[in-house]
């Protein structure tokens, strides 16, 4: 497959991607939240039961992963990979080293992972994956983001991007500005407009086939902490409009972080979007928590339950390629519920 044809298979309409790329330190978290211990195994058990499940072949296109996890054997036979193409999704794996310090302004991060990252693309396109993530990270308040911040976030991206494409992987692109603050909606807009603009300045500037690429970016919503909420239908518009205004037609595909929404409210600003896309960009999801909270509270109740974490990520997974469709209503919540 070309970059573009494993671009849109990821993306394709009503399927979106499974973030599965939990750092150890941050599933740890996860599992201390439902009381199971944070080993290999039980990270294994957990992500191969989502892996295995009917949702994987019918609304997910891509799962990106974490370096423990790309590298491990299922207690089924295949290795993690393996599993995952076994089941018509695209393995992918996250490849940026974090976000630290930013020298010269040490309260905003920049993200580190260059060091070596062609040797570990080759690698890891031998064991399978065919893209990759990685994320930089903008906070907004009084001062930030500072414009040092979103040049030296945007030129790292680039670099990272020419050299997956070099290593014939299609990169992931996600700059996340963070739904943490008092800010509203508009200053959301202001700075994701800023983010992306530098974004595919850089990229140009670094040859990167924009066909060959995914956009992973925020909605456009208040901080979380804002007295002034939005409802779906203003968050939809005012976040097509900034990808319209900010993002190259070339790119094939934009799938959504959920970025600390509940899993409702990520399917539900989802479909509104999808409802009025008149773009030609395939706009999907690729959640983390809103599509594994409500399996990982049923791996909690009961790790050997398989049924019962599989019904609940299978019903998440669906919902939201649902909303890839808008064709999404809180009615089949309400179904699958009762």
């Amino acid at each position: 497959m070309t970059l573009e044809e494993i671009a849109k298979k990821m993306c394709a309409k009503g399927k979106g991607i499974l973030a599965a790329d939990e750092s150890t330190g941050t599933i740890a978290k996860r599992f201390k939240s439902i009381n199971v211990e944070n080993t290999e195994k039980n990270r294994l058990v957990f992500r191969q039961t989502l892996f295995s499940s009917e949702a994987m072949k019918n609304y997910i296109g891509g799962v990106i992963l974490f370096d423990e996890t790309i590298k491990q054997k299922t207690t089924l036979g295949p290795s993690v990979p393996e599993l995952i193409s076994k089941n018509n999704a695209i393995p992918g794996i996250k490849v940026d080293k974090g976000a630290k310090p930013l020298a010269g302004s040490p309260e905003e991060t920049v993200t580190e992972g260059l060091d070596g990252l062609r040797e570990r693309l080759k690698e890891y396109y031998e064991l399978g994956a065919r893209f990759t993530k990685w994320r930089a990270v903008y906070k907004i308040g009084d001062k930030f983001p500072s414009s040092q911040s979103i040049k030296s976030n945007a030129h790292a991206l680039a670099r990272y991007a020419a050299l997956v494409q070099e290593s014939k992987m299609v990169p992931i692109v996600e700059p996340e500005v963070l739904m943490d603050g008092f800010h509203d909606i508009d200053k959301c807009y202001q700075v994701t407009t800023d983010v992306l603009n530098e974004c595919y300045n850089e990229l140009a500037a670094h040859k990167v086939d924009l066909k060959g690429t995914v956009l992973k970016p925020n909605m456009i919503i208040p901080g979380s902490e804002s007295k002034k909420k939005s409802t779906p239908e203003e968050i939809a518009k005012k976040t097509l409009d900034c990808l319209k205004k900010n993002v190259p037609k070339e790119v094939p595909g934009i799938a959504f972080l959920s970025g600390g929404q509940s899993e409702i409210e990520a399917s539900k600003n989802l479909n509104e979007i999808n409802k009025i896309n008149d773009t030609n960009f395939l706009i999907t999801f690729s959640y983390g928590r809103g599509l594994q909270a409500s399996a990982l509270k049923a791996f909690g109740k009961d790790q050997n339950n398989q049924n019962n974490i599989q019904k609940a990520f299978d019903h998440r997974a669906k919902m939201n390629g649902l909303s890839s469709k808008g064709e999404w209503s809180e009615n089949l919540e309400k179904e699958a519920a009762a």
